[in-house]
Formats: structure tokens, C-alpha cells, sequence
């Protein structure tokens, strides 16, 4: 009866808990604005309407948007990568059924 009591406080608990976010703290989180890195000839550096797509579809989009991105990566999330701008190169990071989970960016 004991665990049961134990389980029940631990459910209860669990139901209250909200995850902590850089957003609820109000910190400022960096992003790099693209424009000003100085990549010449960008006709475009976001595609926020590609979060959720297959990678394959997003790749033939951005590489048909800008025809100059020539390193087009995929990327499983959570992957360590460098964080040197490169103009030419766009990361798609991709969940384990290769679909979109961040916005892809230059960089």
C-alpha cells in the first residue's frame, strides 16, 4: 500500500511540473542575422514553411530557391555540429523519420 501511496504523490507531483525554458526566464538567446555576416548574393536565409517537411523536399526547394547553396547538409538533431558560417551551406535537421525540426537556415 505503501508504493501505491508513493506512485500516486509521484503522478501528482509530475502533473504540476512545468519544463523551464530560456523563454519563461526572459533570457535573450543570440541568433545570428545572416544579412550582416556578409554571404553576397542570398536570395533567401530562412525557410521557416519547411518545419516538418521531408528532407528530400526541403533540400529540391532550397536548392531551387538559391541556386549558390551548394552544401546542403542533413543533420539528426542533437548531432554535434561546427559553428562556422559558411555562405553555401544550409543544415536540415532532421528527427529520426528525416522530417524538419528546425527552421533551416544559411550558415
Amino acid at each position: 500500500m505503501a508504493k501505491f501511496a508513493h506512485v500516486v504523490a509521484f503522478l501528482l507531483l509530475a502533473s504540476l511540473f512545468q519544463p523551464l525554458t530560456a523563454r519563461d526566464l526572459e533570457i535573450n538567446v543570440l541568433q545570428l542575422d545572416v544579412s550582416q555576416s556578409g554571404c553576397p548574393g542570398v536570395t533567401k536565409e530562412r525557410w521557416p514553411e519547411l518545419l516538418g517537411t521531408p528532407a528530400k523536399f526541403a533540400m529540391q526547394i532550397i536548392q531551387k530557391e538559391n541556386p549558390k547553396l551548394t552544401n546542403v547538409q542533413t543533420v539528426l538533431n542533437g548531432d554535434a555540429v561546427t559553428e562556422d558560417l559558411r555562405c553555401n551551406r544550409v543544415r536540415l535537421f532532421v528527427n529520426v523519420l528525416d522530417f524538419i525540426v528546425q527552421t533551416p537556415q544559411i550558415g
